[in-house]
């Protein structure tokens, strides 16, 4: 019924709890998870996720506020790519935020290694042919410049793929989907001092949209400051439909039918 598209289910509050974490999902209608990496050093774990429960996908990448880890190179990220059951590359992109407030103020001149990463990120996913996984804070003009640069514009030699947890603007949002992208949103939207993202959420078109926890973080109204888990999703989906008109579970349905349209590896596994 409701598909993660984006959870860190190798966390260790997660991973300490993994047979509590999946009986829940099950409770709560939520079939499939995509788990994410954000450092090679962790793609091990994540992937092995994704190998230990057949309804667990994984991805290859090193996020953009990671420092101090392993910098893949174009190669490195290609070879993780071909392994079975991972289905995107990143999570990558820019943010500037992270950087600025807790390193000291750098100016974004002094990031040039996060937006070169975010080169190499984007190269792989079009020489692999998957779709990549977008982080952008305080850094949507540089993430949207850096991916018209490296060629993504929507066309079929596009790598394409999401912008998550998004909390950009209508304008960024618009400028993401003329390339190509979707749309997820995570439990942000259920927050009070949300109705801007909201407000964006009732624009995206339906065949653009994607439903996330980004769990452990970022839990769901009424669950917000606790644990965020996969069987919260459905709270993300309920506050769309309320948003939308309709109900949590044509949101559950539309949600995963766009999961498998972007995740095209994923359906070519199916079939």
């Amino acid at each position: 019924m409701y598909t993660d598209s984006h959870c860190h289910l190798s966390a260790p509050s997660l991973m300490s709890q993994m047979s509590d974490v999946r009986s829940a999902m099950q409770a709560a209608q939520v079939t499939r998870a995509l788990c994410i990496c954000t450092t090679m050093e962790e793609f091990d774990a994540v992937h092995g996720l994704a190998l230990a429960y057949d309804n667990f996908w994984c991805t290859v990448g090193v996020h953009p506020d990671n420092e101090n880890v392993h910098e893949p190179t174009m190669d490195e990220l290609l070879e993780k790519a071909k392994n079975h059951k991972v289905l995107a590359v990143g999570e990558t992109g820019l943010d500037y935020y992270q950087m600025q407030e807790r390193k000291g103020g750098r100016s974004v001149i002094d990031m040039e290694w996060q937006r070169e990463r975010f080169r190499t990120h984007i190269r792989a996913a079009r020489s692999a042919q998957l779709p990549l996984v977008i982080h952008t804070r305080d850094a949507s003009a540089d993430t949207l410049a850096i991916l018209k640069e490296e060629g993504e514009i929507g066309d079929a030699q596009s790598a394409g793929g999401v912008f998550h947890c998004f909390t950009e603007s209508k304008e960024v949002a618009r400028a993401a989907l003329d390339m190509g992208f979707y749309i997820s949103f995570s439990g942000i939207l259920t927050f009070k001092s949300a109705q801007d993202l909201r407000d964006v959420a009732k624009w995206v078109p339906d065949d653009r949209l994607l439903i996330e926890t980004d769990s452990p973080y970022l839990a769901p109204v009424p669950y917000r400051g606790k644990t965020n888990t996969p069987a919260y999703v459905p709270f993300v989906a309920q506050q769309l439909a309320d948003i939308r008109s309709t109900d949590a579970h044509s949101i559950g349905r539309l949600t995963d039918l766009n999961f498998d349209r972007l995740f095209t590896k994923l359906s070519a596994i199916l079939s």
